[in-house]
């Protein structure tokens, strides 16, 4: 009875959000254990803004290295397994009594009985990439058990393990609030300051444009930023990040306030999030200065219609409001990562008078489209739709077509939601269309694959990334290369059988291969394009073997590669 009354009263004394908070910061402090038996150096801290989306746990570093024992950080159930060849690679997921579900990603391989449950389910299925959902009962393990080996598999950029923590609704959680300990006496980095204009009559010294702001540092973790003026609806940005004690990698902060005029007017804190949420990053991050310069600018207010729930205490979603003239206003940033230590950002803000007349600004060669709206317009054999939502906002953008190309703006606007571009391929009828794709156009001319559907004459390709697109052909087949091994070889004393696969122009789309009839497993390692057997499968087991692999590209061209070995059985 005690308990309920507390909970009411919190309840009733505190914002929703806020009291979600709170439950956070009082998590258990010692339910999970180091996943790794090596002190904790971090290559990436949650909730870290990465392309498309915020980092979902820790990555933590293997002193370059693979094969370092992984450790369940709490006793549990293997709840599943997941093998692809990007993403998180091979990685593994343990559901907890509390709840909670912790994951271990882009592993080199699974614990011993893992191991056999996954091969097993792979050599029924006759595929690498798999997805498993064990009962509880059949995979359960120890708190400090060790249940796989740290690895480079799917996109990790070298050798390290990615650790998660996720409540039962599945949102990831900062593992530092859960009591994984990372040492940490650096403060925060601050790298560029950037003022908004947030709507056509506001201005940053008497313009209708985004500014980049001089920071100047002062002792003890302060900066102060150059004088300027301002008028109307107002936005600032950050270029900012975090360093942990034992190494210099850049990496994500924890906390970020703001402070108009003395009051409080914007916080966000990296504790917690929806995957669905994870997208909108390119909403919450000045996009275009990104895609033109590779630094991030977090905005220090909420976007219109912004669904992020790192947001929390705001007033007037952070804008700041600037219609008195010829008076100054503070402000000021407060950045700090979990360890509390801090850096503090302040500048004056003198409030210039409003425009006596708006600029016009020409965007007659610009198409208009709403983002409330789906756009659908033909342009010559292509079609462009650009679904309701897509845009987080509505735009001017450059839409054209010449000949087979069309270009969709620039990729400096970002897309919540897939366009779908079409091309009518009527005109080549006579040729193979199944070797057509639609791809998209660098800046230096080479054209990348997108996934292309056909139906009939037409093609479509679903994509997220504006640029400019053009119709090519593919009727190059994949190249086959064997490397620890050659024809009528003896191979006995060979663990593995290993060959190079590559497709100069669509990639790789599928490949399988067999021994004497029989289907092998070769695991596929798409950044050096090898796909290697294990021989302690045990499949192989006659001394004279007929090998056949077969590699499809992403528009059917296939090769197919034979040949014979041997080994002492």
């Amino acid at each position: 009875m005690i308990r309920l009354f507390i909970c009411f009263l919190t309840l009733f004394l505190f914002t929703s959000r806020y009291c979600e908070s709170q439950t956070i910061k009082n998590l258990p402090q010692d339910y999970f254990v180091n996943p790794l038996d090596i002190d904790l150096k971090l290559s990436g801290t949650f909730g870290e803004l990465r392309s498309n989306h915020f980092h979902s746990g820790l990555d933590i570093k293997t002193n370059q290295r693979t094969g370092a024992n992984v450790h369940a950080a709490a006793s549990g159930y293997v709840s599943r397994i997941k093998i692809e060849r990007y993403g998180y690679g091979k990685a593994l997921y343990i559901t907890h009594p509390n709840g909670y579900t912790t994951v271990y990603a882009h592993l080199k391989k699974f614990a011993p009985r893992i191991e056999a449950y996954l091969k097993k389910k792979q050599y029924q299925k006759e595929s690498y990439t798999i997805q498993l959902y064990p009962t509880d009962l059949e995979l359960r393990v120890d708190q400090n058990e060790i249940v796989a080996y740290s690895g480079n598999s799917g996109g990790s950029g070298g050798p390290h393990l990615h650790f998660e923590i996720r409540d039962s609704a599945a949102r990831p959680i900062n593992p530092m609030m859960m009591g994984i300990e990372i040492p940490d006496t650096k403060r925060p980095l601050v790298k560029q300051i950037k003022a908004y204009p947030l709507n056509e009559s506001s201005t940053i010294n008497g313009k209708n444009e985004a500014k980049l702001l001089r920071l100047i540092p002062l002792k003890g973790g302060k900066f102060k930023v150059e004088p300027f003026s301002a008028y109307g609806e107002i936005g600032i940005g950050v270029n900012t990040s975090d360093q942990q004690s034992a190494a210099n990698n850049q990496n994500g902060t924890f906390h970020i306030e703001t402070y108009f005029n003395g009051s409080k007017n914007f916080e966000m804190t990296f504790d917690r999030y929806a995957f669905s949420e994870s997208r909108h990053i390119n909403q919450m991050i000045d996009y275009e200065h990104f895609k033109k310069t590779k630094s991030r600018i977090s905005r220090l207010y909420i976007p219109n219609e912004s669904p992020l729930s790192l947001y929390e205490h705001h007033i007037n979603k952070g804008v700041l409001q600037l219609y008195d003239a010829g008076t100054t206003h503070s402000y000021s940033i407060q950045i700090e990562d979990y360890k509390k230590n801090s850096v503090e950002i302040n500048m004056d803000i003198k409030n210039e008078a409003a425009l006596e007349s708006i600029p016009y600004i020409d965007n007659d060669p610009m198409t208009f489209v709403d983002h409330n709206s789906t756009y659908n317009q033909s342009y010559g054999p292509y079609s462009l739709m650009i679904p309701k939502g897509a845009l987080y906002q509505s735009e001017f953008l450059d839409l054209s077509q010449s000949a087979d190309t069309l270009k969709v703006h620039k990729d400096i606007v970002p897309l919540h939601k897939n366009m779908i571009i079409s091309y009518d391929m009527s005109s080549k009828e006579n040729d193979n269309l199944k070797q057509y794709y639609i791809g998209r156009v660098t800046s230096w001319g080479a054209v990348y694959h997108v996934n292309t559907r056909r139906k009939g004459n037409i093609l479509s390709a679903a994509t997220r990334t504006m640029g400019t697109y053009a119709i090519s052909k593919d009727d190059t087949a994949p190249t086959i290369k064997p490397i620890n091994f050659k024809n009528k070889q003896w191979i006995t004393k060979n663990k593995t059988l290993r060959l190079k696969i590559a497709d100069r122009d669509t990639g790789v789309d599928g490949y399988r291969a067999t021994v004497n009839g029989k289907f092998i497993l070769m695991e596929y390692d798409y950044k050096t394009g090898v796909i290697t057997h294990d021989f302690s499968d045990g499949v192989v087991t006659d001394s004279e073997n007929e090998l056949k692999v077969i590699v499809t590209d992403n528009v059917g061209n296939s090769t197919t590669f034979e040949a014979t070995f041997y080994r002492k059985s």
